[in-house]
């Protein structure tokens, strides 16, 4: 009788364990095969919103694009806008203007322009922090209309020549707009989340 008692009490041990335990396991549903990789590409491909709140780096970045328009004369051409995420789905822009801010601060900020202007080397500094932090951002799909579209802003650049950078600093406060925009998950005013 004594065996039959424990044996119960050890029973219903197991029992309340199997139910609180384990049967949620069995139970919950499996992810799907890829999503958790999905969630972790969208997840190297985000920026905290905080990064954009803070009014110091703005206020350089926006007050040295208002500068360097001052010496820009060719109203015609625009190298940041919406032209930039021509074929490209919106799950590979953050990719993109990753990109973008990489060749604006080693082909435009770090050269002589950083005698040029006040606040060059803080904005090229804070634009490399982001890029550093999307280091693990990667495109999903198909990469040639990403290279095309870079590779069309780079040669519209080069062809303006020394304007080509000059317009490279005027947009900044784009650029900042933009990878604002695709890279945090907060809506914004502007660019290409609409406001909820």
């Amino acid at each position: 009788m004594a065996s039959l008692l424990t044996l119960t009490k050890s029973f219903s041990g197991w029992v309340i364990f199997c139910c609180c335990c384990c049967l949620p396991l069995l139970t919950s549903p499996l992810p799907l095969k890829g999503a958790g990789l999905a969630s972790t590409a969208h997840h190297a491909c985000r920026l905290s919103a905080t990064k954009f709140q803070q009014l110091r780096i703005r206020n350089h970045t926006y007050t040295l694009a208002k500068m360097a328009r001052v010496s820009d004369h060719d109203t015609d051409n625009r190298l940041i806008g919406q032209q930039l995420y021509v074929n490209i789905r919106e799950n590979n822009h953050c990719y993109m203007m990753k990109r973008i801010v990489e060749i604006v601060v080693k082909d435009v900020l770090l050269t002589k322009a950083k005698h040029q202007y006040p606040y060059v080397e803080e904005v090229a500094h804070f634009l490399a922090t982001l890029t550093s932090e999307l280091n693990r951002c990667k495109f999903s799909g198909h990469k040639e209309h990403i290279e095309k579209n870079l590779e069309e802003m780079k040669n519209k650049m080069k062809q303006l020549g020394e304007n080509g950078k000059t317009k490279a600093i005027g947009e900044l406060d784009l650029l900042f707009d933009y990878i604002e925009n695709a890279c945090t998950d907060v809506p914004k005013k502007g660019g290409n989340k609409k406001k909820n």
